[in-house]
C-alpha cells in the first residue's frame, strides 16, 4: 500500500470519528434540564431563595454599575382619560339674550356683563336672571371689551384701531392710543398691562399703565416678536403674560416662558405641541391650556399644569379632552367646565374653523379625582365661551348664533 492511500484511509477515519461524535452530542446525549425546585434554598446572609449569589467584596470582576435601578420619570402625571368615559347627565338651556353680543366677563359679584351689538349699550345678567343695563351711555360698532374684575370699568376697542378707557361709575372716558393692543387687567384693577406696536421694532414693548394710559412703564421689549407674546394678568399678582419664544425644544415642543412685572426670573413651561394657548385658575395656582400634535392627529389637547411660585411647570396633566383652553372656564380651583365638539377632523388644531359646524357637549371636570361628567345640551350649540355666574349659573355664547344662554348645572 502506498504513503498516500494509507494517509487517505486515516483521514476519512478520523472524519468518521468527529461526525459520530457531533450525531451523539446532538441526538443522544441526556440533557441538562437545570436545576430542580429543591436546589432552591435559603442563602445564610437573609436573601430570598432563587436570588442570585451575592459575591465576596474582593470579587469585583463581574460587577457592573446599574443605577438606580428606578426609570427616569416622564415629567407628566397620568392622565384623566377619555372625554368617552363619563358620566352623562342632560341639561336644559335657556335663552337670557337674543341679541347678538360681544366683550362678555363675568364681574367681581359674579354677574355676567355684555355688550348688545343691537342697541350700543351695556348690561349685565341681574338677581332675577334677566339683563340690566349699565348705565344709559350708547356706543356704536364696539369691536371687543376688556373689563375690570372688580369695578366697571373698561377698555373699548374699535374696528378702526380706536381705543377708549371708559369708567361706568364716574362716567369717565379717555382716549388711549391707537398703536396699544390685547389689553389686561391686574386682579385689583388699578393697572392694565398691554402690547405697545410701534413702527419699527425697537418701539415695540409690553407695557404697564394706569387704566386710563397714565404712569406707563416698559417691562420688556418685544422687537418683532410681539405676535409670540399673550397678555394675560394672573390673579396672584405674579404673571403678566406669556411668551413663546423660549429655546428650541424639536418640532413639537415649546418652552413657555412667564413674564412678570420686575424682570423676575420664573421657571419655565414645557409644553407637548404647538398653538399654545391659555387660561387661569381662580387662584392662578394652576394654568390649563390646549395645544396639539401628531399625537392627537393635530387635534387641540388640554392640559392641566401648576403655575405659581417654584411649582411652575410641575404637575403636567393631559385631561383627555380635546378642546381648546378658551371654551373652558372655573367654577372653583378644583372645578373646571369645557365645551367639546362631538368630533374633529385631523388638523383642527391649525385650522379651528373646521369646529364651527360641529356640535359642542359640556363636561365637568374634577381637578382632584379626575372624574367627568358630560352635561348633553338639549339643542345644537358650537359654544364660543362660558362662564359661571355667581348662583352656579353657566353661561354661554354661541359661535353659530345671537344671544346668551344658560345651562342648568
Amino acid at each position: 500500500m502506498d504513503k498516500k492511500r494509507l494517509l487517505g484511509i486515516i483521514g476519512f477515519v478520523l472524519l468518521c470519528l468527529v461526525f459520530g461524535v457531533i450525531i451523539y452530542r446532538v441526538f443522544f446525549a441526556p440533557k441538562d434540564t437545570g436545576p430542580t425546585s429543591n436546589q432552591f434554598t435559603t442563602i445564610d446572609d437573609g436573601a430570598t431563595g432563587g436570588d442570585f449569589p451575592v459575591g465576596d467584596d474582593a470579587d469585583t470582576r463581574n460587577v457592573v454599575d446599574i443605577g438606580t435601578g428606578v426609570l427616569p420619570d416622564s415629567g407628566i402625571s397620568d392622565s384623566f382619560g377619555s372625554q368617552f368615559d363619563t358620566e352623562e347627565v342632560l341639561s336644559q338651556t335657556r335663552t337670557v339674550v337674543d341679541d347678538a353680543v360681544v366683550g362678555s366677563a363675568v364681574d367681581g359679584s359674579g354677574n355676567l356683563r355684555f355688550y348688545n351689538q343691537t342697541d350700543g349699550k351695556f348690561y349685565r345678567i341681574g338677581a332675577n336672571g334677566q339683563p340690566e343695563p349699565i348705565g344709559d351711555e350708547v356706543f356704536f360698532n364696539v369691536e371687543k371689551v376688556t373689563w375690570a374684575n372688580n369695578s366697571d370699568e373698561s377698555i373699548i376697542e374699535y374696528p378702526d384701531g380706536a381705543n377708549i378707557y371708559y369708567d361706568f361709575d364716574k362716567k369717565k372716558q379717555v382716549t388711549l392710543p391707537k398703536h396699544w393692543e390685547s389689553f389686561s387687567f391686574s386682579p385689583n384693577s388699578d393697572r392694565v398691562t398691554s402690547k405697545s406696536i410701534g413702527l419699527s421694532p425697537e418701539n415695540r414693548w409690553l407695557i404697564s399703565s394706569a387704566p386710563d394710559g397714565s404712569s406707563i412703564r416698559l417691562i420688556e421689549p418685544l422687537g418683532d416678536n410681539g405676535d409670540k407674546v399673550d397678555v394675560n394678568w394672573s390673579p396672584n399678582n405674579q404673571v403678566v403674560a406669556f411668551s413663546r419664544t423660549g429655546a428650541p425644544l424639536g418640532g413639537e415642543r415649546q418652552e413657555i416662558l412667564l413674564v412678570g412685572l420686575n424682570d423676575e426670573n420664573f421657571p419655565s413651561i414645557v409644553v407637548e405641541g404647538r398653538g399654545f394657548e391659555s387660561t387661569w385658575s381662580p387662584t392662578g395656582d394652576q394654568l390649563i391650556y390646549s395645544v396639539f400634535s401628531s399625537r392627537s392627529d393635530f387635534k387641540p389637547e388640554l392640559w392641566v399644569v401648576n403655575s405659581s411660585g417654584n411649582a411652575i411647570g410641575s404637575g403636567r396633566k393631559p385631561l383627555g379632552l380635546n378642546t381648546w383652553s378658551d371654551k373652558c372656564t372655573f367654577a372653583s380651583n378644583r372645578t373646571l367646565y369645557c365645551a367639546v365638539p362631538r368630533e374633529l377632523e385631523r388638523g383642527a388644531g391649525y385650522a379651528p374653523g373646521l369646529a364651527n359646524e360641529t356640535a359642542d357637549l359640556l363636561y365637568k371636570i374634577d381637578l382632584q379625582t379626575g372624574s367627568k361628567t358630560q352635561l348633553s345640551l338639549d339643542a345644537f350649540h358650537v359654544i364660543d365661551e362660558l362662564f359661571v355666574g355667581d348662583d352656579d349659573s353657566l353661561y354661554f355664547t354661541d359661535k353659530g348664533r345671537p344671544g346668551v344662554f344658560e345651562v342648568a348645572i
